[in-house]
């Protein structure tokens, strides 16, 4: 059916074929990626948690290079230029890093599942203008055969119906793909949330510490 049909239709039948490979890609991609980002997260965390102080955590912490890991390390950063300064402020500088921090991931891994809705969007109002641009066809030949015999009409029309089938086709994994990829997004952001909380948390207790007197050194060896 596919060789028979009208250029225009072949082309659209092509078109969604590809929009399926990409569905299937960006599928396999993000996945991969969500898992990583999720075990990074879950690492720094259980280590944040696991640890009495900030400093601890950092020495105690896998080597990520992931957003949670860059929280603890943002937050060492700042207290180390801020040493001196007033508590309230090196929290209030600490807050805003760690929310362009998670703004930051929360763009990156929302990242492609854009294509996602667009297909879901778009396929099947492609394939139906493939059946649409068939069906047309069929018509025109129809009056050039003078004839309405089912075997003069019905591949034509089957030929178009094939671009509908192959629209959903890879309308429906993407729709199904994005939405799940849009819950488990959010809720690796509620996760990371949890540990800029988690940081936060240490580095106003270690805080109150510093100010009863702790070694200097000791801090510009967690920072670094």
């Amino acid at each position: 059916m596919f060789l028979a049909a009208d250029l225009v239709v072949k082309a659209v039948m092509v078109g969604l074929a590809f929009a399926s490979l990409v569905t299937w890609t960006v599928w396999f991609a993000k996945s991969l990626e969500l898992v990583f980002a999720r075990r990074a997260v879950a690492r720094t965390l259980d280590a944040l948690q696991a640890a009495p102080t900030l400093f601890d955590a950092a020495a105690t912490m896998p080597k990520d290079r992931g957003a949670a890991a860059a929280t603890v390390k943002a937050a060492l950063a700042e207290w180390k230029v801020s040493e001196g300064l007033p508590v309230e402020g090196i929290k209030e500088r600490v807050a805003v890093a760690l929310g362009r921090i998670e703004a930051r991931a929360g763009r990156r891994l929302s990242g492609g599942t854009g294509v996602l809705a667009t297909i879901g969007a778009t396929a099947p109002f492609v394939g139906l203008f493939g059946t649409v641009w068939g069906i047309m066809n069929a018509f025109i030949g129809i009056s050039k055969a003078q004839t309405t015999n089912l075997a003069v009409v019905a591949p034509g029309i089957a030929e178009a119906l094939l671009a509908t089938a192959i629209g959903l086709v890879a309308a429906i994994p993407a729709v199904v793909i994005y939405n799940l990829f849009a819950r488990a997004i959010a809720a690796q952001k509620a996760r990371l949330s949890d540990t800029s909380a988690e940081v936060m948390r240490h580095l106003s207790r270690d805080l109150d510490r510093a100010a009863s007197g702790m070694e200097p050194r000791r801090l510009h060896a967690a920072a670094e």
